[in-house]
């Protein structure tokens, strides 16, 4: 049975310039062919750029773009993989000073936390409704989004993109 193919988006919300080119390499790289990603000045971050690039590729591309380009230092990035009707969708988050965070995500792109983590949280917590909210946010990567949340805008005269709804 052939492997499905999936689709995704690169969301580069931060990387130094000198960076650039061997983020596209490494991307590309993995996806098996050559890319060049859109490059924009990051005004949240005077020095970096920022880009997008939307993928195609077989079911798992995402973690292997995930793997690819994470590691360098100043780096904070998004990778998304949508589902398919055989494969579970996925969401990838790095910030420089939390590194990578991974979810699960559905067709409509909400994370999907596993009834092991949930039991896992409640058993943290042990009736501690604080410890079960800090557990939660944990496994749904609240601190990645609260930290990439203004790179994320990138201007008022950049469109903001959220990625739970892309797709």
């Amino acid at each position: 049975m052939a492997t499905p193919q999936a689709r995704g988006v690169i969301f580069i919300h931060s990387a130094p310039r000198a960076l650039c080119p061997h983020l596209e390499w490494a991307a590309g790289r993995a996806l098996g062919r050559a890319v060049n990603f859109d490059w924009d000045d990051q005004p949240v971050l005077a020095g970096s750029r920022r880009a997008e690039f939307y993928w195609e590729g077989p079911a798992g591309t995402g973690a292997a773009l995930a793997t690819a380009i994470r590691g360098w230092e100043h780096l904070r990035f998004e990778v998304s993989e949508d589902p398919t009707p055989r494969s579970d969708g996925g969401r990838w988050m790095h910030t420089p000073s939390l590194g990578i965070h991974y979810a699960q995500t559905d067709a409509a792109g909400n994370v999907v936390i596993a009834e092991d983590r949930l039991r896992y949280a409640m058993e943290i917590a042990a009736g501690d409704a604080f410890e079960l909210q800090r557990e939660l946010n944990v496994a749904l990567g609240s601190a990645w989004d609260e930290e990439l949340e203004p790179f994320r805008h990138a201007g008022d005269d950049v469109a903001v993109v959220w990625l739970h709804k892309v797709g």
